[in-house]
């Protein structure tokens, strides 16, 4: 039988190397958080082969003393901890003083760094964590950090390792959360001599938002700023037409450092639900600021994860902060038309003996030339009532009473992110445009952000006879003078799904059956729709997890509202008893799965979600058809709801309307 032993300071530096640095893309994040908390403005980052031969960090912070400069590379070595009572108000990115030590340990590091307050830098030289002679050196304030053949002594780690390629993205992803996150620091990352990203560092977030993620995906974004009761939100989220197909896009910041949430994911989420695409995932840059005290940051190895104080109230901060910039939201998506792309035989790939002149000349002559012959269609007159009205005042949008309830449609095979981001700006707009049917010419993009002033509050007056309910975590919003809408014009319907609206120098198109989709289902929500439960003849026998099984019991009044009546049968069984009428037996087990994992993930869930599945169909069968012939004063009804901006996305997320305007129409001419 083996006896039990102290392991060598070697072996157990390797151990701990292991639950730090995992890849070179670990060794980039703990050196460039290093970098911030000295109070660096400039940040570098340099790599080779993936940084698995080469990597450099340079900044401009406020240097390691030469006297502690063998200390800072010892285990548990750091200047951010004095106390244990330190640990209940981390404000440093790091703290644990491991980062050093492990990384050492793995690699052969060089370091050079000058405090202000010296005037010659000091270098040392370390090899698989011992470090050889301080020397002086002369190098400018800050630090400069080199790492070189990581895992060179430990080859079982390093035959894990990916190709350079994707070891490099890696990193490259890493470099552009710690952008996101501190705005106020210009980052540069350079990859085999080719410089791949700068940041201004102005402290402007949409700079970096801008320079990170590319000018596509910044056009679609939207501000957030929202703050009450100790928690501020601040960031940008995407329109819900230009959600993406991963949650790859999905930034979280708590205080200033990256974290992996379910619980700010489920908030995000919940406040786009009716307004999202199925299988469509909002994109954000958020950061959310707490009290020190009430989050611990010191629940993971890698400092990805964190845990709050009052999850509920960080949950209501960042649903509420992203429905109110939703909800206030009047732009529509811009239509652009494809452009005409050269007629080419079949086989034919290059066009040998001709200069770029004449290429150029045959490549405008093809597309001056039209590719079909438009047949005249009659055309629809107006009704007297169409005729051009003065402003129409805007309604007051639809708000979902009860709203703090809610809580997010999340998969239950929700992974953390690994958001390796890739360029938006480096895609060639051919590849964008042909990932689409070509044969469609219109598409929707986002449309460019204007700037509006915010208007000044007005104060509402409140009945004294009735007290009024304050809502306990974030304060209601202050109510807005109603801006007037531009006179519009009812132009007609073409191909009997589409409405033409006239406004200004632009052209609306409504789909009228996405429209008055949701006009039905804002109309049935407002009603107050009620599922009914219906006593099942003999009861389903769900088998779940325990920590499932544990939490529905512990929620029984919560499963009446949602129409279920549970009881614990037993042996690791619940016994249904009534269930919702809309629900089949078969899906029972399914249904409350689900409940209990929102449950488990967010502490709450809402009686509303499940009956906005039903209101969905409900709406959508009620709706008038694409192809149907309405009348003028169906289609006039629909537009006016679209127009005064009652509605604005159908329940399934798709936009209603999309903008063509003057500009585009004449370029499409040849006008412009």
């Amino acid at each position: 039988m083996p006896t039990i032993q102290v392991l060598d300071s070697h072996v157990a530096d390797l151990i701990a190397a292991g639950e730090v640095v995992e890849r070179p893309a670990s060794v980039a994040k703990e050196l460039m958080e290093n970098a911030i908390d000295a109070g660096a403005s400039k940040v570098t980052v340099e790599i080779s082969h993936g940084g698995l031969t080469f990597l450099r960090v340079t900044d401009d912070g406020k240097g390691i003393p030469a006297g502690e400069l063998k200390t800072a590379f010892l285990r548990h070595a750091t200047s951010k901890l004095r106390t244990a009572y330190d640990l209940e108000a981390i404000g440093t990115l790091g703290f644990r003083g491991e980062a050093l030590a492990a990384i050492s340990a793995v690699s052969r590091v060089e370091v050079m760094t000058r405090p202000a307050d010296a005037p010659l830098g000091a270098s040392l030289f370390l090899e698989g964590g011992v470090p050889g002679e301080i020397e002086e050196a002369g190098c400018p304030l800050g630090t400069t950090m080199v790492v070189r053949d990581l895992f060179y002594n430990t080859p079982a780690r390093l035959k894990f390792m990916k190709k350079d390629s994707a070891e490099g993205a890696a990193v490259f992803a890493v470099v552009q959360r710690v952008a996101l996150s501190h705005p106020e620091v210009s980052v540069k990352f350079i990859r085999d001599g080719k410089q791949e990203l700068l940041t201004p560092g102005d402290g402007a977030l949409q700079s970096a938002v801008y320079a990170v993620l590319g000018r596509e995906l910044a056009l679609g974004f939207r501000e957030v700023k929202s703050g009450g009761d100790g928690i501020k939100v601040t960031g940008f989220v995407s329109q819900p037409a230009c959600c993406r197909a991963s949650r790859n896009w999905q930034f979280f910041f708590v205080n200033g450092r990256q974290v992996k949430s379910r619980l700010l994911m489920a908030a995000l989420e919940q406040a786009y639900q009716n307004q999202k695409m199925v299988g469509k995932f909002p994109a954000c840059v958020l950061h959310v600021e707490v009290k020190l005290s009430q989050v611990d940051v010191n629940v993971h190895p890698a400092k990805t994860e964190v845990k709050f104080g009052s999850e509920r109230e960080v949950f209501n901060a960042v649903y509420h902060a992203v429905l109110s910039v939703l909800e206030g939201d009047r732009s529509h998506p811009q239509a652009t038309f494809s452009p005409a792309r050269p007629k080419q035989t079949p086989g034919q790939t290059t066009m040998p003996g001709l200069s770029a002149q004449t290429y150029r000349q045959l490549t405008v002559a093809d597309v001056a030339t039209p590719r079909f012959t438009p047949k005249p269609r009659p055309t629809w007159t107006p009704p007297p009532a169409a005729a051009p009205r003065p402003s129409v005042p805007k309604k007051a949008p639809y708000v979902e009473s009860g709203v703090e309830n809610l809580v997010e449609k999340v998969d239950n095979s929700v992974h953390p992110v690994e958001n390796l981001v890739d360029k938006v700006d480096k895609i060639p707009q051919e590849t964008l445009l042909n990932s689409k049917k070509l044969e469609k010419h219109a598409q929707v993009i986002p449309s460019e952000p204007q700037p509006q002033p915010i208007p000044e509050p007005v104060a509402t007056p409140e009945p004294k006879d009735e007290p009024v309910e304050k809502p306990v975590h974030m304060p209601e919003p202050e109510a807005e003078p109603v801006p007037e809408v531009e006179p519009w014009r009812l132009a007609g319907e073409v191909l009997n799904t589409y409405i033409i609206v006239e406004q200004g120098d632009k052209i609306l198109l409504i789909d009228k059956h996405a429209a008055h989709e949701r006009m039905n289902f804002n109309r049935m929500k407002a009603q107050g729709y009620q599922a009914m439960a219906q006593t099942l003849l003999s009861p389903a026998i769900c088998r779940l997890a325990p920590e499932e099984q544990a939490v529905l019991l512990s929620n029984l009044p919560l499963l009446e509202e949602f129409g279920f009546q549970v009881d614990d049968f037993g042996g690791g069984a619940l016994a249904v008893r009534e269930a919702p009428d809309y629900l089949d037996v078969e899906d029972i087990p399914d249904t409350l799965s689900q409940l209990a994992q929102k449950l488990l993930t967010t502490g709450h869930a809402d009686p509303a979600a499940a009956r906005d599945e039903l209101l969905h169909t409900m709406a959508c069968k009620a709706a008038i058809k694409g192809g149907w012939k309405t009348s003028p004063q169906e289609l006039e009804r629909v537009a006016q709801a679209v127009m005064d901006g009652s509605v604005k996305y159908c329940p399934h997320g798709r936009p209603v309307a999309i903008e063509l305007t003057r500009k585009e129409l004449e370029k499409q001419f040849k006008r412009a």
